[in-house]
């Protein structure tokens, strides 16, 4: 899963500038849907930082866009506005990349902030233990650091 990462500035621990547009990954959602003659139009700016932060994932972003604009997600409005696709726009940070033609392909988002996270803190690690600043110039290095990350995690250390 990490193997492969390529170089990104947005990570270098010593770019003030890069982390604080890490920080800033956000997308607007809207759908459109009528129901019983009505036409509904809810759309939000979500931070998906905060998303993953708080979450470890991305919830759906229906029932995001329903509990925003006081909509039940009992109801049949619900129901309708769920069978609708919602149209993304306007990506801010690495989401953009993420953003092709208003569809938002969300998991790949999410794995690809959770692994800049994750290279994130260990290349804090790296930087503390053995004054190694870039890793990326280190990929022996690299790969051993994640593949002792993904060591503890599959044995819930």
């Amino acid at each position: 899963m990490f193997q492969g990462l390529e170089a990104r500035p947005e990570l270098d621990p010593h770019n003030d500038s890069a982390l604080a547009d890490k920080m800033k990954n956000s997308i607007d959602a809207h759908v459109e849907f009528s129901f019983k003659g009505e036409t509904y139009a809810p759309s939000a700016t979500i931070d998906l930082d905060d998303l993953l932060e708080h979450h470890g994932s991305l919830p759906q972003i229906h029932a995001l866009l329903a509990e925003k604009h006081g909509i039940d997600t009992y109801s049949y409005l619900y129901e309708v506005m769920q069978e609708t696709e919602i149209i993304f726009s306007n990506a801010e940070g690495l989401a953009a990349e993420f953003l092709i033609n208003g569809e938002f392909d969300m998991e790949t988002f999410a794995a690809r902030w959770q692994e800049n996270r994750i290279l994130g803190q260990l290349q804090a690690i790296a930087l503390r233990e053995l004054g190694v600043d870039h890793l990326d110039r280190h990929p022996a290095l690299k790969n051993a650091l994640f593949q002792a990350y993904r060591l503890g995690k599959i044995s819930g250390c």
